[in-house]
């Protein structure tokens, strides 16, 4: 018995110790929730009854080189419903269906749902939004909110880029520049009961939002309006799939205007001006992409005849050729089994090597080409960047499509010669082109030059890859020397205007398949030709009936410069020779030239 009594003793003090033990980690553990945790568990408690609503940022603008502003932010509501706070359903219901313009029955699911919070509709303008607010409505919150607004509609549009309903950028500077310009949201915080409702007595606690930094552009958008001005009406006049234009100066690589039209309405970048009844969802996305493509860095062409300035500067460069070489032009130059024909079919007899440029000689490039080899001329293209993308900052830029080097036979080398059988960009050329003719220094194009504040404060200055020396300064001042007579006396003459001393290049491509008879023609150029200080590229896909690019290009980049050079500050020179005093051989060899 009193083995018993002393075993439920055991047992007695035993669970009391067990509970003394459990008590005191319990009140061990109360004290350190209570003093050293106390913070952290205020702020749960807090989160649990603080409610958050964001405050948009306000986007950074994007800024031409003269001030104009191209890309703002327009001020809208975004309209909420909070479930647990809503008086009067009904009322609420109506109110917002009448000022919304939203179906009953997509409202009253929104505030029928018993949810935190229920966003009903965003980018509301601001007048809508403040009669909202003037309703008084328990439950029905009004938050300012920013939408993107381009003030110039389509213009540079395909360089821009757009945002979406989240203020993202989504394709061009407003992606690329999407770190500098989207800002920092800022948060409305209300204080709830466990049940939702807000606490009346509480207020409001606001956290600010930073706007973005504003993006300056090289860009400048009275060029880039005549430019699309004089894209549209050759796109108009020829009838073509596209027009592109890029005005660049040579010396620095900052771009001035880059068009290519049809361009699209910044403000409603969705609407495809088409009808799309028929259409799959995917298709309709595939034409949307189609429309904000940018066709001077996306896509690739055969550059044809300008690529002979590449080509030109290449064979001076490596000492194969010099400009008083003579050639001979029968009309055609056989190539393995291949008989490969120049574009005048007769030929154009005896000729120096200026004089094969300034006709646009296919017979003299293949020589040329033969003449520089496999090995030398791929060399060229390593060097001068051509293998490369040119770093633009806007996003998707295409590469080259070029054969490897092990492919490369006599026939492909012969056409490579020329600027067929490879694909480069419209930026690739002109970027390379604008290397050859400054003195022979390797540039990035760009469009962004500085990062400011609102206030006009300089925070950031761009910078840029510095390339390297890509041909000796005599070779390029040979090769302006060269294209100038081009514009003054050769095939380019639709491009001359007087008192002016232009430098540039024809050139009218096919597009693959052969087949299809469809034509690439374009015009590449630059003033002054002594001291290059602007170059433009003008290129017509697909033109209707006459398709050489020295006939339908150089017009149109001539009236472009006719335009833009004095604004520039570029002024007239006197002529050095006009048709006046050209000598009678001169008439002769520009009439057989043509």
């Amino acid at each position: 018995m009193r083995h018993l009594k002393t075993f439920q003793r055991k047992k007695i003090v035993t669970l009391m110790l067990m509970i003394t033990i459990v008590m005191a980690a319990l009140f061990g553990r109360l004290i350190y929730l209570m003093v050293f945790r106390s913070v952290y568990y205020e702020k749960i408690a807090q989160d649990l009854h603080e409610r958050e609503r964001s405050i948009k940022a306000a986007r950074g603008k994007i800024v031409d080189r003269n001030g104009i502003v191209l890309a703002d932010n327009k001020s809208v509501c975004t309209i909420s419903v909070i479930h647990s706070q809503i008086k009067d359903p009904e009322r609420v219901i109506n109110v917002l269906q009448k000022e919304l313009e939203l179906p009953e029955e997509t409202i009253r699911k929104r505030v029928e749902k018993n949810s935190s919070i229920e966003r009903i509709k965003t980018n509301v303008d601001k007048q809508t939004g403040d009669k909202i607010r003037e309703y008084d409505l328990a439950g029905v919150k009004v938050d300012e909110d920013y939408k993107r607004n381009y003030p110039y509609g389509n213009l540079a549009s395909k360089v821009l880029g757009f945002t979406g309903s989240d203020n993202q950028g989504i394709v061009g500077l407003e992606v690329k520049y999407e770190s500098i310009l989207k800002g920092t949201d800022g948060q409305i915080l209300t204080m709830t009961d466990a049940r939702g409702v807000e606490l009346s007595d509480t207020g409001e606690g606001r956290k600010e939002p930073v706007s973005g930094k504003n993006l300056i552009l090289s860009l400048d958008a009275n060029l880039q309006e005549y430019a699309q001005q004089a894209a549209y009406q050759a796109l108009e006049q020829k009838q073509a799939d596209s027009v592109s234009i890029i005005l660049m100066r040579p010396g620095n690589g900052e771009i001035l205007a880059m068009v290519n039209v049809p361009e699209y309405d910044l403000n409603d970048p969705f609407n495809l001006k088409k009808s799309t009844n028929g259409m799959s969802q995917q298709e309709i996305q595939d034409e949307r992409n189609k429309m904000w493509r940018n066709g001077c860095i996306n896509d690739t062409y055969e550059p044809g005849s300008t690529f002979k300035i590449i080509t030109a500067s290449a064979a001076l460069e490596e000492g194969v050729v010099t400009p008083e070489d003579t050639f001979s032009c029968p009309g055609f130059r056989i190539v393995d089994d291949r008989r490969i024909r120049c574009h005048k079919t007769t030929g154009h007899g005896s000729e120096t090597f200026v004089q094969g440029v300034m006709n646009s000689c296919n017979p003299v490039f293949i020589e040329v080409g033969q003449r520089l080899g496999t090995d030398a001329f791929y060399r060229y293209f390593q060097q001068f960047g051509l293998l490369e993308k040119t770093g633009i900052d806007l996003p998707g830029e295409a590469g080259t499509i070029m054969h490897q080097k092990k492919d490369i036979g006599p026939v492909e080398l012969a056409t490579i010669s020329f600027g067929q059988s490879f694909q480069i960009t419209p930026i690739r050329l002109a970027a390379t082109v604008c290397s050859l003719i400054n003195g022979g220094h390797q540039i990035t194009p760009h469009f962004g030059v500085e990062v400011r504040e609102d206030d006009g404060t300089l925070l950031e200055t761009l910078s840029y890859k510095e390339g390297k020396q890509i041909v000796s300064e005599q070779v390029s001042k040979t090769m302006r020397t060269i294209l100038e007579k081009v514009v003054s006396e050769g095939g380019g003459k639709k491009a001359y205007i007087e008192g002016y001393h232009i430098g540039g290049k024809t050139a009218t491509s096919e597009t693959l398949p052969r087949s299809a008879n469809k034509y690439i023609s374009s015009f590449l150029g630059f003033v002054p030709a002594e001291d290059p200080r602007i170059l433009g590229i003008c290129i017509i896909n697909n033109p209707q009936g006459v398709y050489y690019g020295g006939t339908i290009c150089a017009p149109v980049m001539r009236t472009v410069f006719e335009n833009i050079l004095p604004y520039l500050g570029i002024e007239k020179e006197a002529a050095q020779e006009t048709d006046a005093v050209r000598t009678m051989d001169q008439v002769e060899y520009l009439l057989s030239a043509e």
